[in-house]
């Protein structure tokens, strides 16, 4: 499905099913099935969710009050992707040690965005990072520059374990945060954001109790290592605008609009309009 989505991400004009299907190699009642399965909408349906002004009308619809959220305790454990997430961060001594001392298990992996370096300690997942844009290597040398002093072992079963009922979207799922102490203040309240949802930069800021510190808070959120279940991806800009993404922002954009046109799905039958 994220070929799919790259092929409509990537068109200037909408794709008919029937071109959509064959690009795919299915036919066009076995992909729109599949399509509308993990979606929730029809291809026609989610090509209008990748329209140019979806991020200025999620900010319309969908901004999600932050303070109000993490004010009530939604930060740390709240539901996202119909899952719940679990999680512990690192103390300040052990994030000043760069991993020292910390074996990092780490798998390439299919996901529904595309491949990714997938990394886990015995804690739970510590990062994601989607290579289609940037490169493997470029996020091998990124996810290793975090922590440079731990240990690297190739474990796809450890990994798979952790990693598979995230994007299959059932069960718990743990983290392992591994950031400085202002980084997972940010990172935390990036998960009181709901699927569906965005906030801005500015709203971040404000949430985290610094304000003034946009750009810092803006940086914070650029350096989150588990991407989608961290979901810096619902940050954007005041203006509406997308603003910037660390693993491309083809990857943000279809994140959105899955998560839109699922929220969408779940209030209202699919249809195939």
């Amino acid at each position: 499905m994220r070929r799919a989505m790259n092929l409509i991400d990537s068109a200037e004009t909408p794709l008919n099913l029937s071109d959509l299907a064959s690009q795919m190699g299915m036919s066009t009642a076995h992909f729109q099935r599949l399509f509308s399965a993990w979606v929730g909408v029809s291809p026609k349906r989610y090509q209008q969710y990748l329209a140019l002004n979806h991020a200025r009308d999620l900010l319309t619809r969908r901004h999600s009050t932050l303070q109000t959220a993490l004010e009530t305790g939604l930060s740390g454990s709240g539901r996202l992707h119909d899952l719940f997430l679990r999680w512990e961060a690192m103390s300040p001594g052990e994030y000043a040690l760069g991993g020292a001392g910390l074996t990092i298990r780490w798998a390439d992996m299919a996901t529904p965005f595309g491949a990714a370096l997938v990394m886990a300690t015995e804690k739970g997942l510590c990062g994601i990072a989607f290579t289609a844009e940037t490169g493997r290597d470029a996020a091998w040398a990124d996810m290793t520059a975090r922590w440079p002093a731990a240990q690297y072992v190739q474990d796809a079963a450890h990994v798979a374990q952790l990693a598979e009922p995230a994007f299959a979207r059932r069960g718990e799922t743990r983290l392992h945060m591994l950031g400085a102490p202002f980084q997972i203040k940010v990172w935390e309240a990036l998960l009181a954001i709901p699927s569906g949802h965005v906030s801005t930069y500015s709203d971040l800021a404000q949430a985290v109790g610094t304000p003034r510190a946009v750009r810092a808070v803006g940086t914070a959120v650029g350096r989150n290592p588990v991407s989608f279940l961290i979901p810096c991806h619902r940050a954007i800009r005041k203006s509406g605008g997308l603003g910037g993404y660390h693993w491309g922002l083809p990857v943000k954009r279809a994140m959105l609009a899955w998560e839109s046109a699922r929220d969408d799905a779940g209030s209202a039958p699919a249809t195939g309009r």
